[in-house]
């Protein structure tokens, strides 16, 4: 099994996702990319942890391709957008791939230059998606865990 993880603003939605893509064994959702221990919801929504709202995924390599994840991220979320998804704003937010791997990231920065024409054609605005070396996951309260599982 391998990690993988992304930020594409709620993670309810990009959770919803990725927990029905061929492959992924197991998500989780929670913050990262931030400076501050252990946060909970109610920090990450102030816009000051500096965390981004992200999911974290366990797949089979056999199964399904890392260059396959950054297909179903980029497809499921305005990549062009600074610190905001639909109604969402604020930096918690934000478009990211945290890197498990100097291949990841490899493979993530290959992905973004080739997609940014398209971005740039259908969004009107270059891809602004960070491309970052994975920091601590901080799991969200369990009530955030297969939120639309468990709602509707």
């Amino acid at each position: 099994m391998e990690k993988a993880t992304f930020a594409a603003g709620c993670f309810w939605h990009v959770e919803e996702v990725f927990s029905k893509t061929k492959g992924v064994q197991s998500t989780q959702v929670g913050y990262t990319g931030g400076h501050l221990e252990n946060p909970t919801y109610e920090d990450v929504c102030t816009d000051k942890t500096g965390h981004a709202e992200a999911i974290q995924v366990e797949f089979d390599p056999n199964e399904i391709s890392y260059p396959d994840l950054l297909k179903v991220f980029f497809e499921n979320h305005n990549p062009t957008t600074p610190n905001r998804q639909g109604p969402d704003i604020g930096i918690q937010y934000r478009s990211a791939i945290f890197c498990h791997s100097p291949e990841q990231e490899k493979i993530a920065k290959e992905a973004k230059e080739k997609l940014n024409p398209i971005a740039k054609k259908t969004f009107g605005n270059d891809i602004v998606t960070e491309i970052k070396t994975a920091s601590t996951f901080y799991r969200a309260e369990e009530y955030h865990q297969k939120y639309f599982e468990k709602n509707f």
